[in-house]
């Protein structure tokens, strides 16, 4: 159920001298967001690719000019143990057999643990090492480092910073993130992709939202809002029969205009919190990951070894990009660790949800930290309402 299902648009964008975003489309329910690989020009010849997406012919012909120019794809690497990243790994690794193909080294599989030929992944690829301190893996243009946290049993969480030297630019996937209100550029690039901003700037069910830079924002702001919170604090969500009945299978935006969410005025103030107008963060969930990586000390570290190279710009793999930061902002995001807290930035309404299920039915599947659950200052979203309601059910309940 994850599009963009069978039709899937790619874009290139040249973000520095020498480094090419290649950007694609994930998400269910229209909640869209964008899914990034980075490709850099080589100065000892050839292509290094991050992060691999579906190697669509679109996408496959977006880079044979880059390939024409520079010379072959050399090195792949997939930085992340994440479904939506190594799903398209390996298929992108087969179109360039010559290449080194990389992949961080705690890959799993959930129920069963399978073997990395059941993962998809080819029989050339190689796991990447920890760090490429002492290596001299990519001569003198590239550093990486390697973060792994065991949020919980069975299961890993890793990333890998890369530094280009030449370009001044970091890479990074899910361990930072930044976003304004303006829309990606992928998310504006196809009607149908366009249609889901509109779809969500919707205030009735079958209301049918104009098309406009502002309707796109609104519709921006609470994809946002939803990709990070699953239900933000600036929402009531009905789970009952309500939404359900009111389809119209004729809508003109999809999904017979189901809309289980009512918004509330106060999801502006929501998006400026997180957003602080593009500043680095982290994704809620990916902070509870991290803090537990805190201590044993393996998260600081790595922190600390990122911020000691020269860079001017981070390029992760989803929301905006580039992110013009250097080393010092890098650490902003990580600074909870420091504290021994696990404080936000962003309002505490929207992380709520998430602290009762980390607390709740999540706990069997994260381990224990000292830090605490997620906690963030007040901003009065729900102005008292409940936040999560079903008629059928007798249910009026808001998460604390």
């Amino acid at each position: 159920p994850v599009a963009p299902y069978s039709r899937r648009k790619t874009i290139r964008r040249e973000l520095a001298p020498g480094v090419w975003a290649f950007e694609q489309l994930i998400g269910i329910y229209y909640v869209h967001v964008p899914i990034r690989m980075t490709v850099l020009k080589l100065q000892s010849g050839g292509l290094f690719v991050y992060a691999p997406v579906a190697p669509t012919l679109e996408c496959l012909g977006l880079l044979a000019p880059l390939i024409e120019a520079h010379g072959d794809v050399r090195f792949i690497v997939l930085p992340s143990v994440a479904v939506e990243h190594k799903v398209n790994a390996g298929p992108f690794a087969r179109n360039f057999p010559a290449a080194e193909f990389y992949a961080v080294d705690q890959q799993y599989s959930f129920p069963l643990p399978l073997p990395s030929a059941f993962l998809g992944f080819p029989a050339w690829t190689r796991p990447l090492p920890r760090s490429s301190a002492g290596l001299g893996m990519w001569g003198d243009e590239l550093e990486h480092e390697v973060l792994t946290v065991k949020p919980g049993p069975g299961s890993y969480f890793q990333d890998v910073a890369f530094v280009h030297k030449p370009s001044k630019t970091l890479l990074i996937c899910d361990s930072l993130l930044g976003v304004t209100e303006e829309p990606p550029p992928i998310l504006t690039a196809e009607p149908e992709y366009t249609r889901a901003l509109l779809f969500h700037a919707r205030d009735n069910p079958l209301e049918v939202v104009a098309d406009s830079p502002e309707a796109r924002r609104k519709g921006w702001r609470r994809i946002v809002l939803l990709f990070n919170f699953f239900i933000p604090g600036a929402t009531q969500a009905d789970i009952g029969l309500a939404p359900l009945l009111a389809l119209d299978p004729k809508f003109e935006l999809g999904w017979g205009g189901w809309q289980p969410f009512t918004w509330r005025a106060s999801e502006e103030a929501s998006f400026a919190r997180y957003s602080s107008d593009g500043a680095p963060t982290l994704l809620p969930i990916i902070q509870i990951i991290l803090n537990r990586g805190v201590a044993d000390g393996s998260l600081l570290a790595w922190v600390a070894k990122v911020q000691s190279w020269e860079f001017e710009r981070v390029v992760p793999a989803h929301l905006d990009a580039p992110i013009s930061i250097g080393p010092a902002d890098f650490g902003a995001p990580f600074d909870f660790a420091a504290r021994g807290g696990n404080e936000v930035r962003f309002c505490d309404e929207d992380v709520a949800l998430l602290r009762q299920a980390e607390l709740g039915p999540l706990a069997f599947s994260v381990g224990k930290t000292s830090l605490g659950p997620l906690t963030g200052a007040s901003c009065n979203l729900g102005r008292g309402a409940p936040r999560i309601i079903s008629r059928e059910l007798n249910l009026k309940w808001t998460p604390k």
